[in-house]
């Protein structure tokens, strides 16, 4: 039609589309696994799409050497993987190739839809939780809080996070964590409703059912992995791109969590309670307007006050031990320095030297992995007083000689 409409010297050239072909066929070829069995057929698929999209592009690519050179390819290919030339073909709409219980795959597909115009990456938020407890929440605010029964972590329309804080030393308000329960809530056709429990005896690496995974059994959108026996193990939700490391030490349990920002903000106003989003309520930090006063050296607990025996540590030889494990000064390693004072428990140097390596593990952004006191003199001042930067819990050890 273009042609009849065209008179005189007028001459319309109708570009060659090779490399859309190209691009098409890498987009359908990209994802297949060689270890599937379905891979040579899905594979003959796309070469035979591949094929129909060069054959349409026949006349206009004639002198074109990309065009010759993908025949010439599309020719060999199917002789290698014994492919017919007639049958089903690939579509080469990329919307149906995405998962939808994988939730990097589902943002990519909303990326497309876009068009030109793509949105950027989706945004990833870290939470933890270890040691007396010490709480950095995902707006990297750090806190140490008392928090005695179960709170409320996370509590969102994909996933909640309890956790249950006892007390650790008689006569202190410091606790830790003995028992953490997390639900992944039902999400289409992606995985049922899994529960997980752990307690200080029991780190167990299966959900509450018995079963290690949710959804599909072959493309587990959900899954338990045991890192270490007993001691430590890894969920990684696909559908909701969320991964969470729960960890037992001595008689306590740690956890790290990264998820999607757009997921964690995915609450009623009701759901307000939750320690990763908005820290500890001021009534239960144990910082005082960022004070935080300790009990005499060799004093840990009220006059004729009962307990297992355990080493006493002094600031010198908490800071030393601390010093073995984390060669960095960050809040970390005061907070470990902080724990062995209050309880005199050295799992709790190895709680804080795990939380930290958590962070290295899950938090997105590697320039806000270390919190660092914001003194000059590297976090102990005069006094024997640690100092930690505005907006973050301050540390200050009242040791009285």
């Amino acid at each position: 039609l273009t042609s009849l409409l065209c008179l005189g010297d007028c001459q319309v050239q109708t570009p060659c589309r090779i490399q859309k072909c190209t691009t098409d066929f890498v987009s359908l070829t990209s994802h297949l696994n060689l270890a599937l069995e379905s891979f040579d057929l899905e594979f003959c698929k796309a070469l035979r799409a591949y094929s129909a999209c060069t054959y349409r592009n026949s006349k206009v690519c004639r002198g074109n050497l990309d065009y010759h050179s993908a025949v010439l390819g599309i020719s060999d290919l199917m002789s290698q993987r014994n492919c017919s030339k007639d049958g089903p073909t690939s579509s080469t709409n990329p919307e149906v190739t995405h998962d939808p219980c994988n939730y990097s795959g589902h943002t990519e597909a909303r990326e497309h839809q876009g068009g030109e115009k793509t949105p950027p990456p989706p945004t990833y938020l870290f939470c933890g939780l270890f040691g007396d407890p010490h709480l950095r929440t995902f707006k990297d605010h750090f806190q140490t809080c008392k928090v005695e029964g179960a709170w409320p972590l996370i509590d969102n329309n994909y996933l909640s996070v309890q956790v249950t804080n006892v007390p650790v030393v008689p006569g202190s308000s410091a606790t830790a964590t003995n028992k953490i329960t997390i639900i992944f809530k039902s999400y289409q056709d992606c995985t049922d409703q899994k529960v997980y429990q752990a307690v200080t005896d029991d780190l167990p690496a299966a959900f509450v059912d018995g079963t290690t995974s949710g959804g599909d059994g072959n493309t587990k959108s959900l899954q338990i992995v045991e890192k270490v026996s007993g001691r430590y193990v890894e969920m990684r939700a696909r559908y909701i791109g969320t991964t969470v490391y729960i960890r037992r030490l001595g008689h306590y349990l740690t956890l790290a969590i990264r998820m999607p920002q757009e997921l964690v903000m995915a609450y009623e106003e009701s759901q307000d309670l939750q320690l990763c989003v908005n820290g500890c309520p001021s009534s239960e930090r144990i910082d005082d307007s960022g004070r935080l006063p300790l009990p005499v050296m060799g004093q840990l607990l009220p006059q004729g006050g009962a307990a297992h025996p355990r080493s006493v540590y002094t600031l010198e030889t908490a800071t030393t031990k601390c010093h073995e494990k984390m060669l960095v000064k960050d809040i970390y390693f005061y907070s470990c320095v902080f724990d062995l004072l209050t309880t005199g428990d050295a799992n709790f140097t190895a709680a804080a030297q795990s939380a930290l390596q958590d962070v290295e593990a899950l938090h997105p952004r590697k320039e806000h992995w270390h919190i660092f006191p914001s003194s000059g003199d590297g976090g102990v001042g005069k006094g024997s007083k640690f100092f930690v930067g505005p907006g973050l819990v301050c540390l200050i050890l009242l040791v009285f000689l």
